[in-house]
This record gives C-alpha cells, structure tokens and sequence, in this order.
C-alpha cells in the first residue's frame, strides 16, 4: 500500500450518515509539520501519479472524474497545477464550470456536465460541477427562477431530491467505469480573508480578486450547512468525499495526490497484453529494421 494511503483515507467519508463538518480542523496537518517533507512527498506522489495514468491511458478502459468544491480562495487551482504536474496533458481534461448560460439554463443542470465526462483512459477534473445547484443555488434560491423549471416542481423537497439524483447519476456512471473521487477543500474564514487581503496586496494577484467573492463571505454560515448536508447526503462508497484541510495548501495538495493514487490504483492497471499474432508482427518489424542497410 503507497505510504500516503492510509493518510487520505482518514479524510474520506463513504456513508454521510451523522456527519459533522465542524469535527474536521481546516489547518490540520497531522503528524507533517514540515512543508519541505511533505513536498518531497509530494513529489514521489507526483511521479507515482504519472507512471499509474500512463497505464490507464493505455488499458483504456476505466475513467477517473474528479469533483473539486470549495469555498472562494480555498486553492482549487493551486491544487490542479501541482497535483497533476506530472501528468500527461493528452489524457487530463480539466472543466471550470462558471454561472450556467442560457443554453444551459434551456437543460437540466446536469446536462452541461454530460459532454465533459472522462472518456475512457482519461482523468476528468471538475473545477466546480453539478454540486454547485445544491450548494449556490441553496444559498441563494432566487437563482431557481432562473432555471425555467414549471413552478409545481419547485416543492420544498427539492434539495432532496437533488439529492437522489446526483447519487443516481453517479451510481450509474461507477456502474459504466468511470471511477468518481470528491473533495471538499476545507479553509477556514481567517484563511480565506488572508488569501483575499494577499490578492489585493500583490500586483501579480490583482487579477484573482473579485469583490463577488468578499461579498459571498456574509452567507458563510449558509454555505457551511449546505456543505455539510450535501455530504452528508451523497457520500458514498463509490463515490466518497474527501475533507481535505486546506488552510496549508501544501498539505492539501499531498492528500488530493494520495487520494488519486489510491483510486488508481484500485482499478488493477496494466499494460495491455500483446497476442501471438501482434508478437509475430513485432518480430517481423525488427527484424525488418535490423537488416536495413544504410543508404
């Protein structure tokens, strides 16, 4: 077992059932106190990642989505860049989902997601997702009229049935291969108001902030029971969550990594097997290239 497993494992939730967002510390570590350890870590992790994709990519048979949630400034992108540093760009796809269009708005909300599943042999990584409608739109449940749904759904059973869903959804994408590992980065209101005061100090950084974002902070409360139920609703063994404390990016990157590997690596990769008939042509085509003379 990779020496991280069992690391990431003790921030997965795989039955919702009594769970509590508030028993998970966002600037916890566990026993890393070094940065510099868990980069080295971290690197291992980034080349064990490479060599486990490249045979994915090759058995092409198994795909991987990866759903990233977060509250603002909680390091989504850092983590995409670092995590996936090592892999090969022909077989990662990464989708940021911003505010629905009107096409989409024209769909169900999960039909935007639909043409931006992994393909087999491929990593999906959703930069925000479908989650989003159990978790904005909650907060903020103006945004259903929008959606052009007929008034007698709109019952005050919906989050619910989103709910069922979404479960139903992801139930039958594991049923057809695709592997779904969630994570929640989990910052802490200190460290989001740090990150945004970073944003408006440095120049580089200018271009991250968005007034929007300080604006959302006045629903946190909100936003945390939202988190909380809707984990506690859709965690399940094949598609858990992951609590990962974000308050130290560094350490947040390391159990993303961890969580990938051990997903990975419970799909039994290999390179495909070559038949007799393939290893003839091989032969031939070596033994062709051996007696090639030069011109």
């Amino acid at each position: 077992m990779h020496n991280t497993t069992e690391l990431a494992r003790y921030f997965r939730i795989d039955n919702g059932r009594g769970f509590r967002l508030k028993t998970f510390d966002p600037a916890d570590t566990r026993h890393f106190k070094s940065k510099a350890k868990a980069g080295e870590t971290l690197q291992r992790d980034i080349e064990r990642l490479s060599a486990l994709q490249e045979k994915m990519y090759a058995q092409d048979r198994w795909a991987l989505m990866i759903v990233l949630q977060a509250m603002d400034a909680a390091g989504k992108d850092s983590t995409i860049k670092h995590v996936m540093s090592g892999v090969n760009p022909q077989g990662c796809e990464v989708v940021s989902f911003k505010t629905p269009s009107n096409e989409d708005l024209q769909h169900d909300y999960l039909w935007r997601e639909i043409p931006h599943l992994p393909e087999r042999g491929h990593i999906g990584i959703f930069n925000r997702s479908y989650y989003e409608e159990v978790l904005v739109v909650r907060v903020h449940p103006e945004l259903l009229k929008t959606q052009k749904i007929p008034p007698q759904l709109v019952t005050k059973n919906i989050w619910e049935e989103r709910f069922e869903d979404i479960n139903a959804f992801e139930r039958h994408l594991t049923r057809n291969g695709t592997v779904i590992r969630k994570f929640f980065l989990h910052v802490s209101r200190e460290e989001q108001k740090k990150r945004f005061l970073d944003r408006l100090e440095e120049p580089a950084k200018n271009w991250k902030f968005s007034l929007n974002d300080v604006r959302e902070r006045q629903y946190w409360s909100q936003y945390q029971r939202a988190y909380e139920e809707t984990i506690r609703a859709t965690s399940t063994p094949h598609a858990p969550w992951y609590i990962v404390p974000a308050d130290h990016k560094w350490f947040a990157r390391m159990i993303v990594a961890a969580a990938i590997i051990d997903a990975l690596e419970g799909m039994n990769l290999a390179f495909p097997v070559v038949g007799r008939e393939q290893r003839r042509t091989l032969a031939a085509a070596r033994k062709e290239l051996l007696g090639k003379k030069k011109r």
